[in-house]
C-alpha cells in the first residue's frame, strides 16, 4: 500500500493485482504501464515483470494492517475484473474491504459488465450495502465509456461513481441516474490527447443540476501542474458524504486477517 498519493481524490492506493491489458481508447497512454515497464527485468523490484497481469496475495491483508484510516484507491496499478483475476480473489479482495471497514474504499473499473455479474451474486450482498466501499466505472468517450455506466447503474452498491479520465469528447446528455460522485479530468503526459472546458463544464452542470457531488482532477497536459485544477476560477473537490471510521487496536486487526 502506498500512502500519500499524488492522486487528487484519493489518500492512498493498494495494489493486490498487479499488471493489465488495454482495452479501450482511454487505455491508450497508461500511467500505471508506462511506470510499470520502466522496471522490467529489475531483479527484486515490485515491477521487475513490467506490466504483466499477476495476483500479490502477500498485500491482501495491507489495509487491515494500516490503523489510521484513509480514502484507498483500489488497484490503481491494475484492474480488479480483468478476465486474468479468478472470481475467489476478487471475492478475497472484497471480503478485506468489509473486514477492514474503517478506512473508505474507491473500486474502479474498465471491465463493467464483469464488475456486474460479479457483484450480483449473493455473497457480495451484504458487504456492498456499507457506504464505505465505492464502486465505478471509468468514462472517456461515447463508444466505450457511456455504456460502462448503465452496466454500473444495476450493480448493487451503496455509493457508485464515474471517473470520466482521460476525457477524450463531449460526452453530450448523460443519464446519472444511481450515480453518486463524478470526477473528470484530462490525460496528461508528453501525448496528452486535449480536452475542451466546454465538455467538462456540460458534465459539471448536470452534477450540478442533479445534485451529484463533483471533482475536477485536471486539465493535464504536457504540463499537468503548470496547468492545474481550476475550472472558472475555482477548484470542485466535493466528495460523498461519508466519514471514515476508526481502528480497532492492532491485536483486534490481526484476528481479522484474510487467508487466500
Amino acid at each position: 500500500m502506498s500512502d500519500g498519493s499524488a492522486i487528487e481524490w484519493t489518500d492512498a492506493t493498494w495494489n493486490p493485482v498487479r499488471g493489465c491489458t488495454k482495452v479501450s481508447p482511454g487505455c491508450k497512454h497508461c500511467y500505471a504501464e508506462t511506470f510499470a515497464e520502466r522496471f522490467r527485468g529489475v531483479p527484486g523490484h515490485a515491477y521487475e515483470r513490467g506490466f504483466d497481469v499477476r495476483l500479490v496475495p502477500e498485500k491482501l491483508n495491507e489495509p487491515l494492517r494500516w490503523a489510521r484510516s484513509r480514502r484507498i484507491f483500489v488497484n490503481s496499478m491494475s484492474d480488479l475484473f480483468q478476465d486474468d483475476v479468478p472470481d475467489d480473489y476478487i471475492a478475497a479482495t472484497f471480503d478485506v474491504m468489509g473486514r477492514a471497514d474503517w478506512h473508505i474504499y474507491q473500486v474502479l473499473t474498465k471491465r463493467a459488465r464483469r464488475l456486474r455479474e460479479v457483484l450480483s451474486r449473493p455473497q457480495f450482498r451484504r458487504i456492498l450495502e456499507s457506504s464505505h466501499i465505492w464502486v465505478g466505472v471509468s468514462v472517456e468517450d461515447k463508444k466505450f465509456g457511456l455504456p460502462r455506466i448503465s452496466e454500473l447503474r444495476n450493480t448493487p452498491a451503496a455509493i457508485r461513481f464515474l471517473s470520466i479520465e482521460p476525457l477524450l469528447e463531449n460526452l453530450g446528455p448523460i443519464d446519472l441516474t444511481g450515480i453518486h460522485w463524478v470526477i473528470v479530468g484530462g490525460e496528461s503526459g508528453h501525448r496528452a490527447r486535449p480536452m475542451k472546458e466546454e465538455w467538462v463544464l456540460s458534465i459539471q452542470r448536470q452534477c450540478q443540476e442533479q445534485r451529484i457531488p463533483f471533482f475536477f482532477k485536471q486539465w493535464g497536459g504536457v504540463q499537468k501542474s503548470r496547468n492545474g485544477r481550476m475550472l472558472q476560477g475555482r477548484t470542485f473537490d466535493e466528495f460523498p458524504d461519508v466519514q471514515l471510521g476508526r481502528a480497532p487496536r492492532a491485536y483486534s486487526r490481526r484476528h481479522l486477517e484474510v487467508v487466500y
